[in-house]
């Protein structure tokens, strides 16, 4: 199980974080920071039985996203992170082979932090947003 990427460094703590959901999706991080993290997943093996991404994939890769960039800031002050809240709204359906989340701070406090996440597609239209509000412990 690895989120990594070659030609991606990730700093070590993210290997012991690894979340069999994640690992069982194929999410790979390709960038994190406690104002940006970065990840994709593949849309082949995550669809409906329609053969569409599976909206709860779109879940998932907010929680990461936000997650992992909430825990790098927690980590910051030796914290860690848990989610507290996740929102999902669905746009359109994905094309292409991959899609990538982008969660952007909006809030990192020192007891919550909460980012937007922005899914795009291949072609780089925009197929979800979402929310992500993390409690630091």
């Amino acid at each position: 199980m690895t989120y990594s990427i070659p030609d991606h460094p990730l700093p070590e703590w993210l290997a012991e974080l690894v979340s069999p959901l994640d690992d069982k999706i194929g999410v790979k991080v390709r960038e994190v920071s406690p104002t940006r993290c970065v990840v994709t997943a593949p849309l082949d093996g995550n669809t409906q039985p329609t053969g569409l991404w599976h909206g709860g994939g779109s879940g998932v890769l907010v929680e990461t996203a936000g997650s992992l960039a909430a825990m790098a800031h927690a980590r910051t002050f030796e914290h860690s992170a848990v989610g507290t809240e996740l929102s999902v709204s669905h746009v359109r359906p994905p094309h292409g082979h991959h899609v990538i989340a982008t969660a952007t701070a909006v809030h990192l406090g020192r007891r919550t932090t909460t980012h937007t996440v922005e899914i795009v597609d291949d072609e780089g239209r925009v197929c979800a947003v979402g929310r992500m509000t993390c409690q630091i412990i």
